[in-house]
């Protein structure tokens, strides 16, 4: 399949030291409320550096699988692989659905008009702020769903979260976390080395479909710029880990909400822009 038209090569006079600091400010932003900050780089790659929707979703899902990548021994050092071991059947009913989602996801994103992933970026931007106030402001806990009931439930939940991470290029954490305790009531500490576990396979299969498209060459044309962000990315991270309480959730969660929702206006824009152009 040849590139699609709307996949731009992004700016020129990208500086590596801009593209570092834009990353660092990401990982920092993320790594203090302890999740990637995926969702707060896909506005930047599209506001800042000028790519394209769907340039932006595959370079922000590459950068995103990096982090993972970096984060996974780390938290498996927090919480020993036996420990999750017991929680074995929470990831792979997740799992069920979430692979299938992000092949999905992966799938409608390169079949979608520039103007119209635009659109469907700016509501997921709206819903990841939502996701973001809830998981932090709201008092989690188990839904007591049982048996085959919770089997289907964390099924479509999957499902729904692994074409949101494979739209929006981000690991899923935001959504994969509060769902994991809310259905399956294990502790929250639990819950991220677990969405971690099934983050990792669901980017992997998303990743796989975007690489069927010949868009995809976004990523090879911008190789360079793709690791320095994401170093960024991982170094703020560890900074924003240390920073970790030195703001109360009642200051930085809603602060970063309206990041986000203000990220959403602005690509809203890029679409009403795309289909001008049109």
């Amino acid at each position: 399949m040849s590139a699609r038209s709307d996949v731009l090569p992004g700016r020129a006079g990208r500086s590596v030291p801009l593209t570092f600091v834009c990353g660092a400010a990401v990982g920092v932003l993320g790594g203090m409320i302890g999740l990637g900050g995926a969702e707060f780089r896909l506005p930047l790659l599209i506001s800042v550096f000028g790519f394209a929707a769907l340039s932006a979703v595959i370079l922000n899902k590459a950068m995103s699988l990096i982090v993972v990548l970096t984060a996974l021994p780390a938290r498996l050092a927090a919480v020993p692989f036996a420990e999750l071991g017991s929680h074995g059947t929470i990831a792979v009913n997740l799992l069920a659905g979430s692979l299938l989602g992000a092949w999905a996801g992966a799938s409608w994103a390169v079949r979608m008009r520039s103007g119209s992933l635009y659109k469907v970026l700016a509501v997921l931007m709206v819903v990841m702020a939502g996701a973001l106030v809830f998981t932090h402001t709201a008092d989690l806990s188990g839904l007591g769903l049982t048996g085959p009931l919770l089997a289907v439930v964390g099924a479509v939940a999957g499902f729904g979260i692994g074409v949101v991470a494979a739209i929006m290029g981000v690991a899923g954490g935001e959504l994969l976390i509060p769902t994991i305790v809310l259905l399956y009531g294990v502790d929250i500490k639990i819950a991220g080395s677990l969405s971690l576990l099934v983050s990792l396979p669901t980017m992997l299969v998303a990743f796989a479909r975007y690489s069927r498209d010949g868009s995809f060459a976004v990523l090879r044309a911008n190789l360079r710029f793709t690791l320095v962000l994401a170093a960024g990315s991982i170094a703020g991270a560890l900074l924003g880990g240390l920073l970790l309480g030195a703001l109360p959730d009642t200051v930085i969660i809603p602060a970063l909400a309206v990041i986000l929702l203000l990220s959403a206006v602005k690509t809203a824009r890029h679409a009403a822009a795309a289909h001008t152009a049109a």
